[in-house]
């Protein structure tokens, strides 16, 4: 199971060789039996994905087959699902039964998916290495003393793991791209606005995006044609034809320019990651690819950026959660000020905490100018960056992170240090870009992730760059040693 792709099951359900609800209930046997070493689920729902993995098997009897149909698949737990638990890994949300169906979860759920559960992830998508859930770190399947990577750490560590062929992420800084690099996974950040963000519990409105996170291109392909697509329901959702994604994974990359920032070859990236990155573009150079020095230079400010903005729309998002409508509430409250301080005090997690004053102090007045305003005038500079850079090049190279997995602990009490894990990701959501992140070879066991950056709404390039890579490698296909 643990080298089963979306494609490979697909071929299997078409040539029936195992029905749906055969291979989702081994799913859910592993969950069950090997879960509890990773931490990956916060809520697994057998009795639902048996329900819709007989029910796909009827709609490929019938005829009546989405494109997707019968291939069970987790969500992070971050993205609404009617009738089923959605926290954000919060002690804010542990008891919130979400209403509604995100537009990710509805549209997949139109493509015939199995939802196997709910995955784990930072605290309302808070974090870089998964330590800061409410339910307790998630431990990366190449090595359990690690982190898989955050937020979306459940979701890559499940994949991983064996326990699911694919899941959706959420990257608002890197954290779908993050976690796939440090557990050896294929992941996308789709362009701002390609995904609708309706039932995704907002962290920074601006930033957030939903994406597809698999061993793949192709699975990460499959998934972005069923996720993809105009929302009137999100204001920021854009109104643009999806384009056929697996059709377009064998483009022909001849002449392609690829440009590689000086910026991300400097102190601080692991030598092993830069060799590894080096040998990448040199396959890239085999297959008629040209190779281009260029420069980002406002890279170093996209940290110091971020960590104002994010704040401050966190800070805004998140005062909906004051033990008034749903969720946590204190206990025997004396009055309003105590409710709200007391149900917020105790309900959300120390990172959530930071950031929301952070957050508000930047948005303060006196403050606003020197701040946060500040910060858009750089965020505005890095986005002119990267259209200059596109000027000349199709694509962006890189590394997605400049260390490999590091241990449970060894960070979560040093945010500064924690924070500098994203450097080379967060400039993307800054600038709105899609980017995605594969596995590009090992460093002391565990895999390295190479990040394509490329022009908006053309996620059909880094698709055919990332697929093109994989059939001349098998970094994406090597199995962690605690998968199933």
């Amino acid at each position: 199971m643990p080298n089963h792709t979306i494609a490979d099951i697909l071929r299997g359900l078409e040539a029936k060789t195992f029905s749906s609800e055969e291979i989702t209930q081994q799913y859910l046997d592993a969950i069950a039996k090997h879960d509890g070493n990773f931490n990956s689920f916060i809520t697994v729902t057998p009795d639902q994905a048996l329900a819709q993995a007989r029910a796909a098997d009827t709609a490929r009897q019938n005829g009546s087959a989405g494109a997707l149909c019968g291939v069970p698949i987790a969500h992070k737990d971050i993205f609404c699902t009617e009738g089923v638990r959605t926290s954000c890994a919060s002690k804010m949300l542990d008891n919130f039964i979400a209403p509604y169906n995100a537009t990710v979860v509805e549209r997949l759920a139109n493509a015939g998916v199995v939802t196997l559960g709910k995955t784990n992830l930072d605290e309302f998508a808070m974090g870089s290495s998964n330590e800061t859930s409410f339910y307790g770190a998630v431990r990366n399947p190449w090595n359990t003393d690690c982190v898989p990577g955050g937020s979306s750490g459940g979701s890559a560590a499940a994949i991983a793991a064996g326990l699911a062929p694919a899941a959706t992420g959420t990257d608002t800084g890197g954290s779908i791209r993050q976690p796939a690099a440090l557990c050896g996974l294929t992941g996308l950040k789709p362009t701002y606005g390609r995904v609708s963000r309706y039932g995704m519990i907002a962290f920074a409105s601006s930033l957030d995006q939903g994406g597809p996170m698999a061993k793949t291109a192709e699975d990460n392909a499959l998934l972005l044609q069923a996720m993809a697509g105009f929302d009137h329901r999100d204001s920021t959702s854009m109104d643009l034809a999806v384009p056929d994604y697996r059709a377009g994974l064998n483009k022909d990359l001849s002449g392609l320019k690829i440009g590689v920032p000086k910026e991300y070859f400097s102190e601080g990236l692991d030598p092993e990651i830069a060799s590894a990155i080096e040998a990448s573009l040199d396959e890239y150079r085999k297959m008629g690819a040209e190779i281009k020095s260029i420069s980002l230079p406002h890279t170093h400010l996209a940290v110091p950026c971020y960590y104002i903005i994010a704040p401050a729309e966190a800070s805004a998002n998140l005062s909906r959660f004051d033990g008034v409508r749903y969720g946590y509430r204190c206990e025997n409250p004396k009055d309003l000020d105590d409710l709200y301080t007391r149900t917020r005090a105790e309900g959300f997690g120390e990172e959530v905490k930071r950031r929301i004053l952070i957050g508000t102090y930047a948005l303060s007045s006196g403050f606003y100018d020197a701040y946060y305003r500040k910060a858009q005038q750089i965020r505005r500079l890095i986005k002119q960056d990267f259209d200059e850079a596109f000027k000349s090049v199709d694509i962006i190279a890189g590394p997605t992170t400049p260390n490999p997995a590091f241990a449970l602990g060894e960070k979560v009490s040093d945010p500064v240090t924690m924070y500098l894990e994203d450097i080379y990701t967060i400039a993307v959501n800054l600038a709105g870009l899609p980017a995605i992140s594969l596995p590009a070879g090992f460093t002391k066991g565990k895999p390295i992730g190479l990040q394509l950056i490329g022009r908006d709404f053309d996620e059909t390039t880094l698709l055919a760059a990332a697929h093109q890579y994989q059939q001349r490698s098998d970094w994406h296909q090597q199995a962690a040693p605690g998968s199933v």
